[in-house]
């Protein structure tokens, strides 16, 4: 296998944190697009299905993202991706699904706090 390395460029290192808090965002995002095409008439389930994922994903992407397009305080960062997975554990609790609204957020919240106190070190 040919070696092909750059000299003077490194590859970040994916952890397993790193998969789990992909994991989490993918299941928050999940459950704002499912509560958003079942909670909903026809025509409005299509645009909360598709509108609530689309907003958590750009505010994700402009205040937690590793590139955020705003670096904001590591205080603001944690409130605005807390605020993301309360969403999707009210969502999971509007569908009348408690139990799996309880576990979504305690697993993102989890994951969350591993991953700033990692990034704090």
């Amino acid at each position: 296998m040919p070696d092909t390395s750059v000299a003077g460029v490194s590859r970040p290192r994916i952890t397993p944190l790193d998969v789990l808090r992909l994991l989490s965002e993918i299941v928050a995002v999940a459950s704002l697009a499912l509560w958003g095409f079942l909670a909903w008439p026809l025509p409005w389930s299509i645009a909360f299905g598709l509108g609530a994922p689309i907003l958590a994903i750009l505010v994700w992407a402009v205040f937690v993202s590793p590139r955020a397009m705003l670096r904001v305080h590591p205080f603001v960062r944690a409130l605005v991706e807390l605020l993301i997975f309360v969403s999707a554990t009210l969502a999971l609790w509007a569908l009348e699904l408690p139990w799996a609204g309880l576990v979504v957020g305690l697993f993102c919240v989890v994951v969350g706090v591993l991953v700033g106190r990692r990034d704090r070190r």
